[in-house]
């Protein structure tokens, strides 16, 4: 019987339609493993083994990029690896041995040639920057020779590996392997079997090994990677061998064992459902006594914005609370004065937020609170910090100011987007938007309303304050972003601009439990985005009636930043349209919601596979693009299926 996610060898062989396909498992320890389900690398951040290097770079480093199996069989050689080339030189084919490739709990490649059936099974350690790989011979009718070639980096993930002289080509020998370190600073990376193997020093650099979708992009494509030499061994039916690649030297002996253990911790990807929980798992890492959240894979560190954004979704949904309050307590934990400090955490970049960051964390709070159902709790943990985040708006401490209507007025610079649409090309804002911004009042308005709602009543002074600042909000949100004409909200209003586009940032205004919006104008402001803006895989940044609509996220890195928000699509939001439509239809809007959620498990076989993409181009067929698992479009699915389940 076959997986719920799985590709035959019709599907395999045709390299168009394969290498699109990538496979992704990261581990609590900061190191993930990704490629192609072929084995064929496409992007500088592919790698087997990829972990942070705190004391290099405060990165993440590719070591392992890839291994490259060879079987001997009755006086003939088979290559079962990989690589790409100039032209379309794929050299050696090792994607025409596979038979089938699944993938469940972790992936499984199955290769045949003829009688002989190797089975090959990757998975990474949960706690430590290890990986193992598995080798079983299902059939054969003889003893074969079976050799394995590791191909070495030790690069940032961001740069790519040329031949130099400075690289050490030495190894030294340990139990049942060896180690090797190409450079200093580096940890050295221990390759090592499950049983005794013979190791043949043939140390040389692969040259120009070339990575499709880096040249898609427009980006430094060509790379050259030092294989030491190769492993070798018998193998006959039945046999079982393991490979270990580590930062440090592990016990062969236990490596069966470890294997096995570690299988028994994964989510089964049976299902969407597991899909999206497998999926979700992978976005935590714990290091230095805190708790992070990994905005996508695979070149992403942790961003304020959409970890508040992701973070309900990604634990409270699934019911894991303690976890929560983990991710939530670190990021407070480096807020001081008005912005969060700069933490240092191993193979994160953590971005300082925008001011809609907080409120964004507010909203999260909020939603934490929904499942703690203790007012009396939710403010003693975090009251205290909510009242200082709504007093930095106040006061005017993070290019935001309160003004007289109560709402949020942001002076931003053109190159310093305050919001999540974030592109900037050559020093500019691609969507520049100054002023009352639609979805930050709509948040703004929603914080203080839920401080209002958990704050104790010995704060009475402080209460009255922020009860008239709710008061002037409620009254002027409508006067100065209803647009009556055209019966939608404009995306901001400045002194002499008011933005008329149609964008998602609205249905933000109308997702929150607070609204200043009556009925009539919440469901007009559905009605518009679902006309113009929803597709089956979230919702677009612009509507395609729009002269500045572009709809398709591709070409070179600034022609992709023009249209990130400018028509492509975002899966995130579609999170709020749900929570907005059910707000309105409650049970009768549920088939409506399902339909849309039931379409993207037509994406769980596309792009990373088993998770879901960053974002999508505007028209369809919506092809997925950005990071191939990200976060906050995770989070928005596994939010939805649950908003359907509680209203149902």
């Amino acid at each position: 019987m076959m997986s719920y996610i799985d590709f035959d060898k019709s599907e395999i062989i045709n390299l168009e339609y394969s290498l699109s396909k990538e496979i992704l498992r990261s581990n609590r320890a900061g190191s993930y493993s990704c490629t192609t389900i072929v084995g064929c690398n496409t992007r500088r951040y592919h790698g087997l083994l990829v972990s942070p290097m705190e004391h290099l770079d405060n990165n993440k480093h590719v070591l392992l990029s890839g291994v490259h199996e060879t079987v001997v069989l009755d006086n003939n050689t088979y290559n079962l690896g990989i690589h790409k080339y100039q032209g379309d030189n794929f050299t050696p084919k090792g994607h025409k041995y596979i038979r089938d490739f699944e993938l469940s709990s972790f992936p499984v490649t199955t290769y045949r040639i003829g009688q002989f059936v190797l089975q090959k099974q990757l998975v990474l350690v949960e706690k430590s920057e290890q990986v193992l790989i598995k080798y079983i011979v299902l059939d054969a009718a003889d003893r074969v020779t079976f050799m394995l070639r590791p191909f070495l980096a030790f690069r940032n993930i961001h740069q790519l590996s040329k031949a130099n002289l400075h690289a050490n080509t030495k190894v030294q020998f340990i139990e049942n392997g060896i180690k090797q370190q190409l450079y200093d600073g580096y940890p050295y990376l221990h390759m090592q079997f499950s049983d005794n193997v013979e190791f043949i020093q043939v140390p040389d650099w692969y040259h120009n090994i070339e990575y499709l979708e880096e040249m898609r992009r427009g980006y430094d494509y060509k790379e050259d990677l030092f294989v030491p030499g190769y492993f070798e061994t018998k193998l006959g039916k039945g046999d079982e061998l393991i490979f270990s690649a580590s930062v440090a030297e592990e016990k062969p002996s236990a490596f069966k064992k470890n294997f096995t253990d570690e299988t028994k911790k994964r989510t089964p990807r049976d299902s969407f459902a597991n899909c999206l929980k497998n999926s979700a798992e992978q976005f935590f890492i714990k290091q230095k006594n805190r708790t992070d959240l990994i905005a996508g894979f695979p070149w992403y560190g942790s961003l304020r914005r959409e970890t508040f954004v992701a973070l309900p979704g990604l634990t409270l949904t699934l019911g894991n609370e303690d976890l929560f309050k983990e991710v939530m307590d670190s990021m407070i934990s480096t807020f001081n004065g008005c912005s969060f400090e700069k933490t240092e955490v191993p193979g994160l970049t953590l971005r300082l937020a925008s001011a809609d960051a907080m409120l964004w964390m507010i909203w999260a709070i909020q939603q934490w609170n929904k499942i703690a159902s203790n007012e009396k709790t939710t403010w003693k943990l975090y009251g205290p910090f909510i009242e200082k985040v709504l007093n930095c708006f106040l006061h005017n401490n993070i290019n935001c100011k309160v003004t007289d209507y109560g709402l949020v007025y942001a002076n931003t610079n053109p190159h310093e987007p305050i919001s999540w649409m974030d592109a900037v090309v050559e020093n500019h804002s691609v969507t520049h938007r100054n002023g009352y911004i639609v979805e930050i009042n709509a948040l703004w308005y929603n914080a203080v309303k839920f401080y209002l709602q958990i704050a104790e009543p010995n704060h009475a002074k402080e209460l009255e304050k922020w009860q008239q600042i709710a008061g002037k909000a409620e009254e002027q949100f409508e006067k100065v972003f209803w647009l009556e004409d055209l019966n939608y909200l404009a995306d901001y209003v400045d002194a002499d601009t008011i933005n008329k586009s149609v964008r998602p940032n609205q249905v933000i205004a109308v997702s929150m439990d607070y609204t200043p919006l009556p009925i009539d104008k919440r469901k007009a402001v559905i009605d518009i985005c679902e006309r113009e803006l929803l597709t089956t895989r979230g919702l677009r940044s612009l509507s395609p009636k729009n002269p500045l609509y572009k709809s398709n996220y591709d070409g070179n890195h600034e022609q992709r930043l023009m249209a990130a928000h400018n028509g492509s699509v975002w899966p995130w939001l579609f999170q709020h349209y749900a929570l907005a439509y059910l707000h309105i239809h409650k049970k009768s809007g549920i088939p409506h919601i399902k339909r849309y959620i039931s379409e993207f498990e037509n994406d769980m076989a596309e792009n990373g596979v088993g998770s879901i993409s960053e974002l999508y181009d505007g028209n369809p067929p919506h092809r997925g693009r950005g990071a191939i698992s990200y976060a906050p479009s995770v989070a928005a699915l596994l939010f939805a299926i649950k908003l359907v389940e509680d209203y149902s």
